[in-house]
């Protein structure tokens, strides 16, 4: 009998795969933390004899080189990769075998970039698994413009070709499991759900249910900005990365903690943004430890600018540290946690700021106040609605551009109170008047504010 355990990374929209059978096993695709990974199989009881990728990631560092050191597994990577390192290349219909019964065959599935490899897990020669990378996500497909703008269509089109190439060679029954696409920016649409089948694909996919030429429109039209730190993963995962550390960072006092800031560096208060909002060291910057924490970090800072973090408990730190590894981010350079209070030299008090709904919002314009609101949505998401007379600067383009918001109070909102809060953190960190709308948007038309569409 085989097994698949999915490895779950939110933060990130992505997962890994470990399967196998009675003493062996496979893992495709590994995070860059790979205890856990190593954790995982010995509580199966199985030796990982083989890592695989699917291609080289563009959204997050691997693990396979590490993992495969570590084990003595055989690291499976597309012949097609170019990178720096000794490697097992796999080639279209390559079969490997894990365990007594169990072969992982190969299938060249290019769109997503020029080498990809989709795998197909068969026990006594039939599919029982598809792990489909960044080819086949679950009602969508991977984007195709990570590699060069100047091959995105012709990606998108053997994107196409390829998801028909896996349905024809799958029966319906057989499982999709993609590493990105719940969440993740490397898929070209968002779509609900994580578990399907290639049946269930094949009913629903655009890829499936329109020609290629009205696809490869719908997926060009629908490609939204690229964070900024996927330029520096691709070139890690080519290079080999090397193992990570998370031994505790240094600790901070408060008088460090305002050195840093005076220095310019970056400090992340990860608690909730209730509690930032409430009271923070003024010039932190609040990417609350339970959201997105590597995506938006990663996107905004300035890329190798040292990061000290903040935090309530050494476990949120540890957690944050972990999932920082994953973009790139190794080694905070210093940490605090406990009381805010002990945050700020003696004589210093913490900063803060209001919180509010889109009722207060609302309220505010009825009493003829003179406000700045501030939306920092996607475009996608603003295209489908937003508040009449406000500013748009998204998220990821705020820090260049605080400049450009408008004088007076700013009250900045987005689709569910996160990434405001994260706004609100920038805008209070260069001296603004912020009110930090915790609000769903759903809620601003019920409120009485005057919706329009771009």
């Amino acid at each position: 009998m085989f097994f698949v355990d999915t490895l779950e990374f939110e933060g990130l929209g992505n997962r890994s795969y470990l399967a196998g059978g009675r003493r062996a096993a496979v893992v495709v695709d590994p995070p860059r933390d790979v205890d856990q990974v190593i954790a995982l199989a010995a509580r199966r009881g199985v030796r990982i004899a083989y890592v695989a990728e699917t291609h080289l990631h563009n959204d997050y560092v691997t693990g396979g080189l590490e993992l495969a050191r570590l084990t003595g597994a055989r690291y499976l990577v597309p012949v097609g990769a170019r990178v720096s390192f000794p490697r097992t290349p796999i080639a279209d219909g390559d079969v490997s075998e894990v365990d007594e019964y169990l072969v992982l065959r190969a299938i060249a599935t290019p769109g997503h970039t020029p080498h990809h490899t989709s795998y197909v897990l068969e026990e006594e020669g039939s599919p029982v698994a598809a792990f489909t990378g960044g080819s086949l996500l679950i009602g969508s497909v991977g984007r195709p413009d990570l590699v060069d703008p100047r091959l995105t269509e012709q990606l998108a089109r053997a994107q196409h070709a390829s998801v028909h190439r896996l349905a024809a060679t799958l029966d319906d029954e057989v499982p999709v499991l993609p590493t990105h696409g719940f969440g993740s920016f490397c898929s070209s649409s968002q779509a609900e759900g994580d578990a399907s089948t290639i049946g269930q694909e094949r009913a629903g996919n655009d890829a499936f249910t329109l020609d290629v030429d009205d696809f490869v429109k719908r997926v060009l039209a629908g490609l939204e900005n690229v964070p900024a730190y996927y330029t520096h993963m691709g070139p890690a995962n080519a290079a080999g990365p090397g193992p990570v550390d998370l031994t505790p960072p240094e600790p901070a006092d408060a008088a460090q903690i305002a050195e840093r800031l005076a220095a310019g560096e970056w400090v992340v208060d990860l608690r909730s943004r209730v509690a930032f909002a409430d009271g923070h060291v003024a010039g932190s910057f609040n990417f609350e430890g339970t959201g997105k924490l590597a995506t938006y970090l990663a996107w905004l800072i300035p890329w190798g600018k040292p990061v000290t973090l903040l935090g309530d408990t050494p476990g949120q730190i540890a957690e944050a540290q972990r999932e920082l590894t994953r973009v790139g981010i190794d080694r905070p350079a210093a940490a605090a946690t406990g009381d805010p209070a002990a945050w700020v030299r003696q004589g210093e008090r913490l900063a803060f700021f209001p919180r509010a709904g889109f009722a207060n919002l609302a309220a505010a314009h009825k009493r003829g106040e003179d406000v700045v609101v501030l939306d920092v949505r996607r475009d996608s998401e603003r295209a489908n609605g937003f508040i009449e007379g406000s500013v748009h600067i998204p998220l990821h383009e705020l820090h260049g551009r605080v400049g450009d918001v408008p004088d007076g109070t700013v009250w900045v909102h987005c689709a569910g109170g996160m990434r405001a809060a994260i706004a609100a953190s920038l805008l209070d960190a260069a001296g603004r008047q912020v009110v930090a709308i915790d609000d769903s948007f759903e809620a601003a038309a019920d409120a009485g504010l005057s919706l329009t569409r771009s």
